[in-house]
């Protein structure tokens, strides 16, 4: 049996009125395919039988799926822009939080926090489950969401240095003395 990664693709050209098993194989041998041609004469075979398993469809993972949300459009590839699409036609609620959650990516880079209550309420009419919630989560704290979103201040820095020592102190335990971890603390590598 061809691997997984032929097998839609000669499914599609057989689809397509190709069932010569002799063309499909050199087709797919330009393709990468290393296998032998009885192989792929069998994968006709069964095709023409109608007893082939059925391919299973190419789905990206969500993981996969939010990277292409959440990055800007002009950084995506042809390939990446065209996947996302069939997911968005595929999925309504998938298109719907895309389009909030760049909304807020917006919100957020552009630091354009006087429009957050709009995006709320909005998320709150037309928007799946999940978005419903997150919207509802930043309503109970708008005034320090705006601010967030709005002021250039930040305790990113302050953030970055507790996390910092809370590693070392995690990687350090029962290991070393707390004198050995202060200088460790204090001094940048």
């Amino acid at each position: 049996m061809p691997s997984g990664t032929f097998k839609p693709y000669l499914n599609r050209r057989f689809t397509a009125g190709c069932t010569s098993g002799t063309r499909l194989f050199h087709e797919i041998r330009e393709r990468g395919y290393a296998g032998s041609i009885q192989v792929v004469r069998r994968h006709l075979a069964k095709l023409r039988e109608g007893t082939a398993e059925p391919v299973r469809a190419d789905i990206p993972s969500p993981r996969r799926i939010t990277s292409w949300i959440m990055r800007p459009r002009e950084t995506l590839t042809d390939q990446e822009v065209e996947k996302l699409l069939d997911v968005r036609i595929a999925c309504p609620d998938i298109a719907r939080a895309c389009d909030l959650a760049r909304c807020f990516r917006d919100l957020l880079v552009n630091r354009r926090g006087g429009m957050l209550p709009d995006r709320i309420r909005q998320a709150e009419q037309d928007a799946p489950a999940p978005v419903r919630s997150f919207a509802g989560f930043l309503r109970q704290d708008l005034d320090a969401v705006t601010a967030g979103l709005t002021l250039e201040w930040s305790s990113g820095r302050v953030e970055g240095n507790v996390n910092r020592a809370k590693t070392l102190k995690r990687a350090m335990y029962g290991r070393a003395s707390f004198r050995l971890l202060r200088i460790r603390i204090l001094t940048r590598p």
